[in-house]
């Protein structure tokens, strides 16, 4: 248990003499030292925290709340013994402009590491691709700063935008995940993506079982974010049900040659955010 977490100081009676008030408030600072003292480790006691940060395809547009990505992404990683709570952060709308002014108020919750799902509506507004690269390389600069694994999720420019455009918005992701040693999921949609039964009618929204390919397929990469937090109990849950998947023995260590989280720690990001 957390010194300071369960503190209860109960008092039956006022002190009757000038001793009693000083012994009262020194008990005082010293509880609140070990409080201050234990923070860090009691923040790691509970389920691992991903913070999602994106637009409508994360918020869940057309969807309950209960079948929004993060919402799917939390209940695929139970299901795999992560304990895990998966912050919605998406805005309906929001552009990587808007997710990064919004990002320091994002953070508040906490998070131990951080999705980023953010481009699409940069493709379909045309917005300038250079803008887009600069919005991203900002975020998953302050990320860095902070010390806070990510996953970027890419997106694909829209193909009435035209090759000049494509050439110039596809190649952002894999270049700033390259750059920010941020995990790689080259394609948020995918599965998804241009299949009828799996979106809404719109045609680019995708309903409850749109969503259930996306997260099956995201799980591999968001358990090895996971890893990367170091977090006491879910970096080895995770660890465990991502060598299952693969059908590697239990306790098994990674392949370096195979594994992007074997070759990319957190310790390696400082370098890569000079």
């Amino acid at each position: 248990p957390c010194p300071g977490a369960s503190l209860r100081f109960f008092t039956r009676r006022r002190a009757g003499r000038r001793q009693g008030h000083f012994l009262f408030a020194a008990f005082l600072a010293a509880a609140a030292a070990m409080a201050a003292a234990s923070a860090p480790a009691c923040a790691q006691d509970g389920p691992v925290r991903l913070l999602m940060l994106g637009d409508s395809l994360t918020a869940g547009s057309g969807l309950a709340a209960r079948d929004a990505l993060p919402a799917r992404l939390e209940a695929a990683l139970r299901a795999l013994g992560v304990d895990a709570r998966v912050i919605n952060a998406g805005v309906s709308g929001d552009t990587t402009g808007g997710g990064l002014a919004r990002i320091e108020w994002a953070l508040a919750d906490d998070p131990h590491a951080v999705v980023v799902a953010l481009g699409a509506n940069d493709g379909l507004r045309a917005i300038d691709p250079a803008v887009t690269r600069a919005n991203l390389d900002r975020l998953l600069g302050i990320l860095a700063e902070r010390r806070l694994p990510a996953l970027l999720a890419g997106m694909v420019a829209p193909p009435n935008l035209g090759p000049d455009y494509a050439a110039r918005f596809d190649p952002v992701y894999p270049e700033l995940a390259a750059r920010h040693r941020a995990i790689l999921y080259p394609f948020l949609l995918d599965g998804a993506a241009t299949v009828a039964a799996l979106n809404q009618e719109d045609g680019i929204h995708p309903n409850e079982a749109g969503v259930e390919v996306i997260a099956k397929r995201m799980i591999p990469s968001v358990l090895c974010l996971i890893r990367r937090t170091g977090h006491p109990v879910a970096a080895a849950a995770a660890a465990t049900a991502a060598a299952a998947a693969s059908g590697a023995e239990p306790g098994a260590k990674p392949n370096e040659e195979d594994d992007d989280c074997a070759r990319t720690e957190p310790e390696d990001r400082e370098e890569a955010s000079r």
